[in-house]
């Protein structure tokens, strides 16, 4: 279709150029473009001076690229091409067969002089030529002696606003190059995943730097400061010559980038087959299939989407717990952190997932986000205030970055989907407010403040207003609007470098206060709190990119939870904290390695939880499910961790990776995870069990997945 466009560009004026040629030399008011050394000659022979002079240019100049001569091809070249009003040569267009033919011409004819412009009644004006060069070359005359139209055909612009619009659409497509990395300097979300994060944790946690860790996802535009994404990825690129190899190996599937934009879209992959030695069927697998898109428009505004299509069967302790999730209606599992699934089969899932979002930053300090996704506060593997556990959800993000200071605003939109909570067969909605100030007190001591709130649609208040402005204390307006319309939460995060390679934080979660039950010692429900202690080691033994980290996590019966049990902290019957709820103790021991393209993970968990009885005889909250009223509690005192059915656990779990493309995060993997799960009672929903899971597959790692229950 290309050739055939050049093919009627070039005869339809060329054969009334042909036609005419005789009365247009006649039009005394026009005068072609006039060479130096064609200034002597009569205006009747300055169009053929033109022509000669720019074909014996062009003859001595080209140099045929050592591809077309080896191949012995023999054709032509045209090239369309502009004298603008200010006499420069300007290449408007090329066809060939050779892509080097093409890129031949350019450089010639840039080397033409600036010349004297064409005339028309005296003014300065555009005209545009087409040359066809013959392969091999040419000497003038042979060509005119070949070709029955002259090889220089003349189309006179008169007029320079047509020809600046008509050749407006080429000179876009002239500008766009199909690659960019504009993608590590845009208001992008980093895609959060632990084991990519580690790869700048520690750049950006260097003693002295006034970076702000604790808000995640971060931006790209916010880690580039501290860390060479370009540079790093360099460093592993992978030597290919093909369009298919660049893809597969380096580059993402689809870069554009223009003079004020860039996108690039990739497929998504998550593609793994495995083993269960505790199920009773063959084999577990996964099956993603999905696009993601993302692009920048100017330098503040930046969205991403992706969208996945997937069907699975995990293992048996896992399809358990997604089942144990299910939410009104026929559909008879929530996959957890990813979606609602339908049945696919007889014993297998079938769960869509989308996110999307925009960002802008119209002033440095500023960045605004709305979009459909997951949020995470702190600084370890979990987080007990605001974690990624739970399905992806539409969120309104504000970040307020200067000074010393970080402060994030995130307000959040929720569903309760419990079969006693829907009406109209429409799931419950609910809101979530959160702020969290980041301020670096010194070098080395990072404190940040939390507070959220939930709180639902009573009395048709909707998104209640209160909660909209970014800077107040939320506890106060919870007051304000009764005690029971929302539920209020309290927070610190830390964190200490104790030098470059090692780091303390942690974090402390307050639900419900009362000084007299807290200083009363007999440990009242009414305590109903929670710390996180953490520690990171890089680099460590001087052994590079070694991370080993070291996690201590404890939450008390009865936090997030709420006697109006729609105002839990939760979302589609999963914690908006951590997965496990609350009444634990937890250990977690990870350590990361990274060798260019080969990355090692090991993790060991180590778990104490209190869990309900749920049977007739007992069916009283102990304080792990956060879905329970805690008015439903057996006793007021003596409330400790691990009430209910003492429940001792085990998740271990080693994964070897191979990174495919650094471009797309795009991982050959495999992992063999362990898992004890050791409940001191056995009851009709809880079992004893002992999994080994066996994984392998291709994976783009875009996202925390947690299957350490």
């Amino acid at each position: 279709m290309k050739s055939l466009l050049v093919i009627l560009l070039l005869a339809v004026p060329a054969l009334q150029y042909a036609q005419n040629q005789h009365i247009q030399q006649q039009h005394f008011s026009e005068k072609p473009p006039v060479f130096k050394d064609c200034e002597s000659s009569t205006l009747e022979n300055l169009q053929s001076c033109f022509d000669e002079t720019v074909y014996n240019f062009v003859y001595h100049a080209f140099q045929i690229p050592e591809e077309v001569v080896n191949d012995q091809y023999k054709g032509e070249l045209v090239v369309l091409f502009e004298v603008n009003k200010d006499g420069v040569f300007k290449v408007l267009y090329t066809d060939a067969m050779y892509k080097s033919l093409q890129d031949e011409a350019r450089r010639v004819f840039s080397l033409l002089p600036n010349i004297k412009p064409a005339l028309y009644k005296g003014n300065p004006v555009y005209k545009q030529y087409s040359i066809k060069i013959q392969i091999p070359l040419v000497a003038y005359q042979a060509a005119q002696k070949e070709s029955e139209i002259d090889t220089v055909v003349a189309v006179t612009k008169i007029n320079p606003i047509e020809a600046r619009v008509k050749n407006e659409l080429d000179s876009i497509s002239k500008a766009v190059k199909f690659n960019t990395k504009k993608q590590f300097k845009s208001t992008l979300n980093i895609p959060f995943s632990h084991s990519y994060y580690s790869k700048f944790d520690r750049q950006m946690n260097l003693v002295g730097t006034n970076s702000h860790t604790g808000s995640k996802p971060l931006l790209y535009s916010d880690v580039n400061t501290y860390y060479n994404f370009g540079g790093e990825e360099a460093q592993t690129q992978k030597t290919v010559s093909t369009w298919f190899g660049r893809k597969f190996w380096n580059e993402h599937f689809v870069e554009v980038e223009g003079k004020n934009y860039w996108f690039t879209a990739d497929p998504i992959l998550d593609l793994q087959v495995g083993k269960d030695t505790d199920a009773d069927f063959s084999y577990t697998y996964n099956n993603t299939r999905g696009i993601n898109f993302q692009g920048g428009i100017g330098k503040n505004f930046s969205f991403s989407t992706s969208f996945y299509e997937s069907q699975g069967r995990f293992a048996q302790y896992y399809n358990e717990y997604a089942e144990s999730l299910k939410a009104w209606g026929p559909d008879p599992a929530i996959i957890p952190g990813r979606g609602i699934a339908k049945a696919y089969k007889e014993d297998a899932y079938d769960y869509p997932v989308a996110e999307a979002y925009m960002s802008y930053s119209p002033v440095s300090f500023l960045n605004l986000q709305f979009g459909h996704g997951k949020n995470f506060i702190g600084d370890g593997y979990r987080s007990l205030l605001l974690s990624d556990v739970s399905i992806p959800s539409p969120y309104l993000k504000l970040n307020v970055s200067f000074w010393k200071l970080k402060y994030t605003s995130t307000w959040l939109w929720l569903k309760d989907v419990r079969d006693d909570v829907v009406e109209d067969k429409t799931y419950l909605t609910k809101y979530m407010s959160n702020h969290y100030l980041s301020l670096n007190v010194t070098r080395r001591l990072n404190i940040g403040l939390f507070e959220s709130v939930v709180w639902r649609n009573t009395n048709d208040r909707g998104f209640d207003v209160n909660y909209l402005n970014p800077i107040i204390f939320l506890r106060a307006i919870e007051f304000e609007t009764g005690q029971g319309a929302g539920n209020a939460i309290l927070g610190l995060t830390t964190k200490y470098k104790l030098n470059d390679n090692m780091n303390l934080y942690g974090q402390f979660i307050l639900d419900e206060f009362s000084l007299d039950d807290v200083t009363g010692g007999e440990k009242s429900w009414k305590n109903k709190y929670g710390f996180q202690i953490g520690y990171k080691y890089y680099n460590a033994f001087k052994v590079d990119n070694l991370l080993l980290q070291a996690e201590y996590n404890q939450v008390r019966p009865y936090t997030y939870s709420h006697n109006t049990i729609t105002l839990n902290y939760g979302n589609y019957n999963q914690s908006m904290a951590h997965l496990w709820g609350a009444n634990f103790r937890e250990l977690i021991l990870i350590g990361r390695y990274n060798y260019q393209r080969w990355s090692a993970d090991a993790k060991l968990i180590v778990g104490m939880r209190g869990l309900d009885y749920d049977t007739e005889e007992d069916s009283y909250s102990y304080g792990g499910n956060i879905y329970k009223d805690y008015n439903d509690r057996p006793a007021d005192t003596n409330v400790k961790i691990g009430q209910g059915i003492k429940t001792n656990s085990v998740n271990a779990e080693l994964q070897l990776s191979y990174l495919i493309n650094p471009a797309t995060n795009l991982k050959l993997f495999t992992n063999v995870s362990y898992r004890n799960f050791d409940p001191e009672v056995i009851t009709s929903t809880l079992d004893k069990s002992q999994t080994v899971w066996f994984n392998v597959g291709l994976r783009s790692d875009l996202f925390n997945w947690y299957f350490d229950l």
